[in-house]
């Protein structure tokens, strides 16, 4: 956000100093439980992954300084840091960045040093401009993984496939109030700059909002090089809506379309990427295009300054099943209540029902449909 002021306060930075300080350290900490009608996996259901368990999905800590864009006479820098431990490194882990525990040793718990990069504010161009340089969020979506940015504690399928994490250089730059505009070259999608898969990767998204303020459209073209398969190296194009219908109401909605070329063919002589799966190509084929579509939507309710319902509806259309290791078409429903308990702990209970159309892909592919009940509990510090 250009322009808009720091305010948050944290728990930890009130006890320290009384929050004088403008470089902060927080975080949070996020156990689950989830009840599954599927015994091995609830997969490609994320975040909880393993069904029927109490587990601890996120251990956070965050330390950063973000630059004063606020004021527009001085070049102003910050930085961001994170540690994530839990069994949500698996949507995090990078290759390169320490991605041996799951990549070779199939650890359920893990840590990752998620984001790390630098901020620097330029106030004279245009409106202003940030430059960030280092390992951030892969810029398109609505979700995120770390858990307080979310609606809802699971995930849809369309953000449980598409990609976490780029290293490399962006820059948001602030024509006026109503238009954004995002610029970088990364070294592709959830690769350390180091590996073999990384590759030149351009990012390029818009942003505009209405006078009105009851719309934004964002619409972005992520990660864009050869599209040759290597790791992840997903060519994405994605865009989000989001509309206020009153102070109560509002609606999220993203849509994107990715693929890679040259995936090579389930069950053929081509051995496929470590941690990433082959596809599902026409017979006689050892590689192929591997595509896939989806959409999701999210609708918010405001019962309370403490409360809210959010309904999610998800569909993805896994053309060659590159991404889940089933070529299907998916569909998923969630409802949550978030609640709460004061300032400090936050309660999201939900129910999910999902289906796989053209085949049995949940629960390593002995169900079709697949029914949770689930909750996280954050602990903010």
């Amino acid at each position: 956000m250009i322009g808009e002021p720091d305010t948050n306060s944290y728990p930890l930075m009130t006890a320290i100093n009384q929050v004088r300080s403008r470089a902060k350290i927080y975080g949070w900490i996020d156990p689950t439980l989830n009840f599954s009608n599927s015994t091995k996996t609830n997969a490609p259901e994320a975040n909880d992954v393993y069904s029927n368990r109490l587990e601890m999905n996120q251990i956070v800590l965050y330390a950063e300084r973000l630059p004063d864009s606020v004021q527009r006479e001085r070049i102003d820098w910050g930085y961001h840091l994170t540690g994530l431990y839990g069994t949500d490194y698996r949507y995090t882990i990078g290759k390169g960045y320490g991605s041996g525990q799951l990549l070779i040793d199939h650890h359920q718990y893990g840590f990752d040093p998620t984001l790390e990069y630098v901020d620097v504010y330029v106030p004279q161009v245009a409106q202003g401009m940030n430059v960030r340089v280092g390992r951030f969020i892969s810029v398109p979506g609505i979700e995120a993984q770390l858990a307080p940015n979310n609606y809802i504690f699971s995930h849809s399928l369309l953000y449980a496939i598409d990609p976490f994490t780029d290293t490399g250089l962006v820059a948001t730059v602030k024509l006026n109030d109503q238009w954004l505009v995002q610029v970088g070259i990364t070294g592709g999608h959830d690769v350390a700059l180091w590996t073999p898969d990384a590759k030149p990767s351009g990012t390029g998204c818009l942003s505009y909002t209405t006078e009105s303020v009851n719309d934004n459209l964002y619409v972005c073209a992520n990660g864009i090089n050869d599209g040759k398969y290597a790791y992840n190296n997903l060519q994405q194009y994605d865009a989000t809506w989001y509309h206020k219908f009153s102070k109560t109401v509002h609606m999220a909605t993203e849509s994107w379309y990715m693929y890679e070329r040259d995936v090579p063919a389930l069950g053929g002589a081509i051995q496929p990427e470590t941690g990433a799966n082959a596809a599902y190509c026409p017979e006689g084929e050892q590689r192929c295009t591997a595509p896939e579509y989806a959409a999701v939507n999210f609708l918010q309710k405001e019962l309370s300054a403490h409360d809210f319902l959010s309904l999610r509806t998800d569909f993805l259309d896994d053309k060659k099943g590159q991404r889940t290791g089933y070529a299907a078409r998916y569909s998923e429903n969630t409802i949550t209540w978030c609640h709460w308990l004061g300032t400090t702990v936050q309660l999201r209970p939900e129910v999910r029902f999902e289906r796989a159309w053209d085949r049995k892909a949940y629960d390593n592919g002995r169900r079709q449909n697949q029914l949770t009940a689930a909750s996280d509990l954050i602990f903010h510090f």
